[in-house]
């Protein structure tokens, strides 16, 4: 991608992987307004870019994912603004959701405040095992206010979030795991491992994929049943499907073209 950003470092590797890293290490990657729109920016560079297959979020040094939003620019908000800024970063973060391309946080230190919130926008958490989780928020007189409230209890419960939120205490990585917050941790380099599970998942077919991201996004919707049934009947009618089970019966492996 040619786009070149303060924040930002944006690559993307000759398989299709794209890896984002919030680059500012002295900050411990905090969010303030500029990296906010730069990642808002680079998102939407990242959805019309058809060589992005899949996208990799983490952050730059060993100490931290993201460590939170920068508390100079927040002590300033008051309820307008601060309702305000709240929504930027929920529609921000909503964006990363919604991508139809699988989406990997590799979490290699702190994700506090709104970088546990952003880990959690993303489809799947991976973090080095001294990696720590943790929304802090009411240590501020605040709640997470860019949908951690939301996410967090989709991901652990209602029981657990609530826990987690009013005490503001951190959790480590295999905490974060038994709970149900991340996916894999491990010994090694989150982002390697992310790169590693993404390699497997654009094995299989990427309609497929892309649908299934939009299924599971309906779950709890009241709507979800008929989505997944539109979604699943929409496949039968591709070249992937017919590929799919061609290769199958056949006995070999699929060669999808994503049509």
């Amino acid at each position: 991608m040619d786009q070149v950003y303060e924040t930002l470092l944006v690559e993307v590797d000759e398989s299709g992987i794209c890896t984002l890293t919030i680059n500012r290490p002295d900050k411990l990657n905090a969010l303030n307004n500029q990296v906010l729109d730069e990642l808002d920016e680079a998102i939407d560079a990242i959805k019309e870019n058809y060589q992005v297959k899949s996208l990799v979020i983490t952050g730059a040094g060993e100490k931290a994912f993201v460590a939170g939003a920068d508390i100079k620019e927040l002590s300033a908000l008051d309820p307008v603004s601060g309702e305000k800024v709240s929504k930027k970063g929920q529609d921000i973060f909503q964006k990363i959701e919604d991508l139809t391309i699988p989406v990997i946080a590799a979490v290699n230190g702190y994700a506090l405040g709104g970088g546990c919130e952003l880990a959690m926008a993303c489809h799947l958490r991976i973090a080095f095992e001294k990696a720590a989780f943790g929304l802090p928020e009411v240590s501020l007189g605040l709640i997470p206010g860019y949908g951690g409230t939301q996410r967090l209890t989709q991901l652990v419960g209602r029981g657990k979030a609530l826990e987690l939120i009013m005490t503001g205490r951190q959790v480590k990585a295999d905490e974060a795991f038994n709970i149900g917050l991340v996916n894999q941790v491990t010994e090694h380099s989150a982002v390697d491992e992310a790169k590693s599970m993404l390699s497997k998942i654009m094995k299989q077919g990427p309609l497929a994929i892309k649908n299934a991201i939009q299924a599971v996004q309906g779950a709890g919707s009241g709507q979800g049943f008929e989505t997944e049934a539109r979604l699943f009947g929409e496949l039968c009618g591709t070249t992937d499907f017919k590929e799919g089970t061609g290769a199958f019966l056949e006995k070999r492996k699929p060669n999808f073209s994503g049509k």
